[in-house]
């Protein structure tokens, strides 16, 4: 170590020590038990009890909150007390990952090897280039993986497939991969069955339950634009012929705010709860669909209050916004590919971009009515 740096496990550093798993130079995170001594070096084992407090942990990433620090150091990591003949299972340094890896795996002795996915989920990493042959090669390498291992086959989640171009990996390292099951509830089933995996360990799910896991972090992103958005609504709803007015900032503009609430819910809340039943292919159809849907509860909600041309901007500025908000499920879901998605984007954003400045111009030029 030089300087004031100290050295880090699993993730976190700290100069002094004060937890109960703590030693000069490193502080261990409360999944570390203890380090067991191995041919290639000290190697730390975990618990595969989730605590409350990674519960907690998990609950404020859904929701957005220190998301893009919910991660741990790559490298290798041991359930229970494996040995030579040990399985290697595979997986990204994104923390909900790899917590509910270990949590499947009471009484299993195993090798844990974290791949450097800058804290990006196995699916997304795989898709984004960096849960690759390259980066699982290097792991390998750089924890002497055959120092610690007889045999030389490493058991990587399917959902990384598209990512990790196996030929690669065993040129690289000269580690096999084998495939394992979608779901880590699985892994246990999966190496009991001679690492063969059933038709069902194989199929891809994302049931009302999982959709409704993507919701919290969707509507925590949009809490910034929303103090950006409420000031602009009040701006644009207050443009008057005496200039401005504060009167119709205030009545135009909490009814305009309401539009962007109804759209928030409708592209971020019913969009995927309804995802299956919701027409067309593509999410930005499915975003208008239900967008319609909002616009008419909010004619209902404000019969007598807005003009035709007023609702006619309302509708179409809910409509655009829930098909943007809804479109960003793409990169969340199996239903779609990479190329799929930019397909989407392509073809879908120049409509969105001008259906929200048609509804901007109608509902500016409604002041003046």
């Amino acid at each position: 170590m030089a300087g004031s740096k100290t050295s880090v496990c699993c993730g976190v550093s700290s100069a002094v020590a004060h937890a109960p798993h703590e030693k000069p130079g490193y502080r261990l995170l409360d999944f570390v038990v203890n380090f067991m001594e191995t041919p290639a070096g000290s190697v730390p084992q975990v618990r595969t009890e989730v605590t409350r407090a990674d519960r907690r942990a998990t609950i404020g990433c859904r929701l957005g909150i220190g998301r893009d620090r919910y991660r741990i150091a790559p490298g290798i990591y041991a359930t229970g007390k494996p040995v030579a003949d040990s399985p290697v299972l595979v997986t990204a340094n994104y923390k909900l990952s790899f917590d509910v890896l270990r949590s499947h795996l009471a009484g299993i002795h195993a090798w844990i090897l974290v791949v450097e996915t800058n804290g990006i989920n196995v699916w997304c990493a795989a898709g984004k280039g960096s849960f690759s042959a390259d980066e699982v090669a290097k792991q390998v390498v750089a924890v002497g993986l055959d120092k610690l291992v007889t045999h030389r086959r490493l058991i990587l989640p399917q959902l990384a497939a598209t990512g990790v171009a196996a030929r690669q990996v065993k040129k690289q390292c000269g580690f096999e991969v084998v495939w394992g099951p979608v779901h880590a509830r699985d892994i246990i089933a999966f190496l009991d069955g001679g690492l063969q995996a059933s038709d069902a360990m194989r199929r891809v799910t994302f049931n009302l339950a999982e959709r409704m896991k993507l919701i919290p972090v969707e509507l925590t992103h949009l809490g910034k634009t929303t103090l950006i958005v409420l000031p602009a609504l009040l701006l644009l709803s207050g443009i008057s012929p005496g200039l401005f007015s504060i009167h119709a900032a205030l009545t135009r503009g909490m009814l305009a705010f309401l539009a962007y609430l109804l759209a928030i819910v409708a592209g971020t809340v019913l969009a995927p709860a309804l995802l299956p039943w919701l027409p067309g292919r593509a999410f930005s159809i499915k975003g208008v669909a239900i967008g319609m849907a909002a616009s008419a509860l909010l004619a209902i909600r404000t019969t007598g209050q807005l003009t035709k041309t007023e609702m006619l901007a309302l509708a179409l500025f809910i409509m655009a916004l829930s098909s943007y908000l809804a479109m960003n499920f793409t990169g969340s879901t199996p239903f779609t590919s990479p190329t799929g998605v930019e397909k989407e984007m392509r073809r879908a954003i120049p409509a969105q971009a001008a259906g929200g400045l048609i509804a901007a111009v109608l509902w500016v030029s409604a002041g003046f009515l």
